[in-house]
């Protein structure tokens, strides 16, 4: 097996072309000569009017390896977290004995109901799965006909942000450039790859079982409107908390129907989007069935940072006394985390940084991460979602 290689580089530069090629030639360097397999590109919004160009460029460069990219409201590279502005980043690597597969997703109407077209082959030579998609035409059940095919295999990535309205958003896969769908590769062979999510909310009040659901619609939980729960859950809550609840309310789903005791990473976060005064009835973004076990949830800045904190932790102390050091890492945080949540900027990239060490680091703000939990693939918000790349021990 061969080394693992991996650069990273990051442009502000506001003309386009220019900040591609600095940010490659930079990224590519650091690979010492190793040709690189994978090349992934997250740019602002700022780029888009000349992405087609870009991508042939990048095509190129990151020949004969794979390019993945998409655009992003906020880019991640340089140990920074660019919110404001043009960045165009970088992260390219050599990964050994990688299999690396690229693959295209669409969604076509059949007389069934939409299915998806170009699946990738998931067999039991798959590590994980990279995936971009466009957060309007990404059909989220993608993510479950891929966990039939390789339950364990971690899928990560998230979907393309910043683009107002559907076709604003652009997917890139070696030099083609299309609106719709995702785009990612399997990631096969000899190479080791962790992933970890780390959510940003906090559970409050009690955890009921729901009692009466129809779709996306909670009517009852353990017997009572899920409206007049909340009320009485709101009237306990400290006015900080209470503050956070009018911001924006979500709900937890409990993830294992079997567990009894719930913590952070038990639940799958959803919005709250809607209330009926009348009925008390309560609307979120997903579907809920009877009998599941929810819980309130509010975004919680130190909540984020504690968990965060700890999955790296849990991390390390899997990796004791591993002879194969960390190579650098993909993150995919969510738009409603950084300096809207935490009040300064950096926050994720720093404290991972501060876990893994000034390793290359790139990522995206996505319109939802897509990550492991509790063994599953699922689409998430407001969490920070990594793929770790570990390099194969150093001959002795």
């Amino acid at each position: 097996m061969g080394g693992m290689r991996i650069g990273s580089a990051l442009s502000t530069n506001p003309n386009s072309l220019e900040a591609a090629g600095e940010a490659l030639s930079r990224a590519l360097a650091s690979l010492e000569g190793e040709a690189p397999q994978l090349t992934l590109l997250f740019f602002s919004v700022h780029h888009l009017p000349v992405i087609d160009k870009i991508a042939e460029v990048a095509a190129k460069a990151a020949a004969p390896g794979t390019l993945l990219g998409c655009t992003a409201q906020a880019v991640v590279g340089d140990g920074r977290e660019v919110e404001e502005g043009p960045a165009f980043s970088v992260w390219t690597a050599n990964l050994g004995g990688a299999v690396i597969e690229p693959f295209t997703l669409a969604v076509a109407d059949t007389d069934d109901g939409p299915t998806a077209l170009g699946l990738p082959v998931i067999d039991p030579e798959t590590k994980a799965v990279i995936l971009l998609g466009d957060p309007y035409t990404f059909p989220a059940e993608v993510l479950e006909q891929l966990s039939a095919d390789g339950p364990a295999v971690p899928i990560i990535g998230g979907m393309a942000s910043g683009g107002r309205g559907p076709g604003r958003h652009a997917l890139v896969l070696d030099g083609h450039v299309r609106s719709f769908g995702a785009v990612g590769v399997t990631l096969g062979g000899d190479v080791r790859i962790e992933t970890l999510v780390s959510q940003g909310c906090r559970p409050i009040g009690a955890s009921y079982i729901v009692t009466a659901a129809e779709g996306n619609v909670i009517h009852s939980l353990a017997g009572s409107p899920p409206l007049e729960r909340l009320r009485d859950l709101f009237a306990g809550l400290s006015p900080e908390d209470q503050e956070r609840a009018n911001r924006g309310l979500h709900i937890g789903v409990v993830i294992d129907e079997y567990a009894t005791e719930f913590g952070p990473g038990d639940f799958l976060i959803r919005n709250v989007i809607g209330a009926d005064q009348n009925t008390g009835a309560v609307a979120v973004g997903d579907d809920v069935h009877v009998g599941q076990t929810v819980q309130f949830h509010i975004r919680d800045a130190s909540a984020a940072d504690e968990d965060l904190r700890s999955a790296l932790g849990v991390l390390e102390l899997s990796r004791t006394g591993d002879p194969n050091p960390l190579a650098g890492a993909l993150m995919f945080t969510c738009n409603g985390r950084g300096s809207h949540l935490f009040g300064t900027p950096d926050h994720d990239i720093d404290t991972v940084r501060r876990s893994i060490g000034q390793l290359p680091v790139a990522g995206m703000f996505c319109a939802g991460e897509i990550g492991q939990v509790g063994g599953k693939n699922f689409l998430h918000g407001f969490t920070a979602s990594l793929a770790l790349f570990i390099a194969p021990a150093p001959a002795p």
